[in-house]
């Protein structure tokens, strides 16, 4: 996968960009970075980078600094926002005028952190990593998820069955403990597998479907 090298930077090595332009009128973009463990060659990724562009949707998979420089552990939260926030301004206008930030696992993380922050008109959370494995509650990640809800954004969650981090029905609990009846405005879908999905296009349309409803 080729993609167009960007000087938003991160320990000053730059970030990469694939896009994928949209058949057809332009509905937005869909902006997405990959996780800790992995690329944007992940099977969900590569599905909706294939999937989307057919609904009217830009695709733009983002390889953190961290990744294009070679390394194998992504850095803390506050670089990995620090970066996010110096890509978005970077290709901003590149993309469409609504743009919707995600990504699978950490990267789902940095978008639902900095999606209000930097105006993005919704969330896309791929394997939302709520309770790393082995953790209590106290370790819990859903003040992240719950900050694009606060701020009025629709969220998409698509989580594995057996997720390892937290399952579908982990998440709309945490939702509601959370939330309270404004949960329900946040829509939790389940995927076949755990942390990786088995497969990506079951992912590709359950993303399709909520951008046709969240974005008519």
């Amino acid at each position: 996968m080729r993609g167009t090298s960007l000087e938003g930077s991160l320990e000053t090595n730059p970030a990469r960009l694939h896009l994928t332009e949209p058949k057809g009128e332009t509905h937005g973009t869909l902006l997405l970075t990959h996780g800790a463990g992995g690329g944007v060659g992940a099977v969900d990724l590569a599905a909706i980078a294939k999937r989307l562009p057919e609904a009217g949707w830009q695709v733009a998979l983002v390889e953190m600094p961290w990744r294009v420089a070679g390394k194998k552990v992504a850095p803390m939260p506050p670089k990995l926002d620090a970066a996010w926030r110096e890509i978005v301004a970077a290709v901003r206008d590149r993309l469409a005028e609504r743009v919707v930030f995600g990504g699978r696992s950490a990267g789902a993380r940095v978008a639902c952190r900095l999606a209000a922050e930097l105006g993005a008109d919704g969330v896309l959370a791929l394997s939302f990593p709520l309770v790393p494995p082995g953790k209590g509650p106290d370790k819990s990640r859903i003040g992240e998820l719950v900050l694009p809800v606060e701020a009025g954004l629709p969220v998409h969650v698509v989580q594995g069955a057996r997720d390892p981090f937290g399952t579908p029905d982990d998440v709309r609990e945490a939702l509601r403990a959370a939330l309270g009846d404004k949960a329900a405005d946040v829509r939790v879908d389940e995927a076949k597998g755990t942390h990786s999905f088995t497969g990506g296009g079951a992912v590709a349309e359950l993303v399709a479907a909520h951008l046709k409803i969240a974005f008519p």
